[in-house]
């Protein structure tokens, strides 16, 4: 049954191509016309005035009535180039179209011709367009047409930014699915509806691509560039980052090596306030009281701490001694040693007096007291 229908519908579109075709008068019957019928709604019909009729304004009418007694309607909005006629748009008012091309005062018919409008319909895009995600799959649904959907096909097409081309699936009006859908890349899609060809059109008419979307795991986006755009923020931000860090740590190396450098060319010099905290705090920085007062202390200082010199009054008598008999100084040892209870005054002008001590030390019948440092000098 389906081959049948298809046969027929064959036939018929061959029908009604020579029907269009049957009726053509004038003086040029083979001239070059575009014909767009906009979702049956308007008729457009153009011709290459500058090749066809240079320099003349021709002038265009058109009927959709059948039969004999025809009323012809005037073209009520005309389409120019440079000036001149070069098209017509009218409402579309039937199935059966007839129209002529004639010259300016329309006593010469130059082109006529007689045609199924319903063979050259452009469809309007589709309305209404929904997009649903379900993990890596996508259908898109649109409204359905109040005429001809079975003459109708939507035409899906999208692309990542690694894509060079679009990729297109076209299914039944008027819904549309696609898997296998990356969530990591964002996605271009569009769509159109499409009159099949040669079943419905003799010409090959599709409606306008409806707005373009941007997708991304299910996320409707304003554009791709944004996934861009995050991801070089990111690499920015990390950079800047690290360009941050690395010149916080030179900074901290520079700040060593200059300390190291400071300190071996300019050595710090140290605050007297701390120094010389009597000099501020008693004296109010007057240095010369300050000063005066400090030699005095030290001058005591000094008296305090001397220790009592020793004073021998006959070490010239000792060194000669020395020098001119050793027999002699050792004879007078002896005798000195031997005379018991004698006390020279000489003797006690040669010894250093010392601190009493409870050691008692005993020498040819005398008895001295004696501390650590005690010596006698004989």
């Amino acid at each position: 049954m389906r081959l049948i229908f298809q046969a027929c519908s064959v036939i018929f579109t061959l029908g009604n191509l020579m029907a269009s075709q049957s009726q053509s008068g004038g003086q040029k019957d083979a001239i070059n016309t575009k014909i767009i019928n906009f979702n049956n709604e308007k008729m457009q019909i153009t011709w290459a005035v500058g090749e066809l009729f240079p320099g003349e304004n021709v002038s265009f009418s058109y009927t959709f009535e059948e039969g004999k007694q025809k009323v012809w309607k005037p073209c009520p909005t005309y389409l120019l180039d440079q000036g001149y006629n070069s098209g017509c748009l009218f409402k579309t008012e039937g199935h059966t179209l007839a129209f002529s091309i004639m010259n300016s005062n329309g006593s010469e018919e130059h082109f006529s011709k007689i045609l199924k409008s319903d063979f050259y319909i452009k469809p309007s895009p589709p309305e209404n367009v929904t997009f649903f995600w379900k993990d890596d799959t996508v259908t898109i649904t649109c409204n359905k047409p109040e005429r001809g959907v079975k003459c109708l096909r939507l035409e899906l097409q999208y692309k990542s930014k690694f894509d060079n081309g679009w990729q297109s699936r076209t299914s039944k009006c008027c819904r549309v699915g696609e898997q296998g859908f990356d969530p990591r890349k964002c996605y271009s899609f569009r769509v159109r509806l499409k009159r099949l060809v040669p079943y419905c059109n003799v010409v090959n008419y599709s409606s306008d691509w409806e707005a373009e979307t941007f997708w991304m795991n299910g996320t409707l986006l304003d554009s791709c560039d944004d996934d861009l755009k995050s991801q070089s923020n990111t690499v920015i931000l990390l950079s800047c980052l690290l360009a941050v860090l690395l010149m916080i740590f030179i900074l901290l190396i520079l700040l060593c090596k200059w300390q190291r450098l400071q300190k071996s060319v300019m050595p710090t010099i140290p605050d007297p306030k701390y120094v010389f905290a009597d000099l501020f705090s008693d004296h109010n920085g007057n240095f010369q009281e300050w000063i005066d007062k400090t030699d005095h202390a030290m001058v005591q200082t000094k008296l305090e701490y001397e220790e009592p010199e020793c004073i021998i009054e006959e070490e010239s008598q000792q060194k000669d001694k020395k020098n001119s008999n050793k027999q002699e100084s050792r004879e007078k040892i002896f005798s000195s040693s031997e005379a018991a209870g004698n006390y020279s005054p000489k003797a006690g002008q040669n010894a250093c007096l010392m601190p009493t001590s409870n050691n008692t030390v005993s020498f040819s019948g005398f008895q001295n007291l004696m501390d650590d440092d005690t010596y006698v000098m004989l």
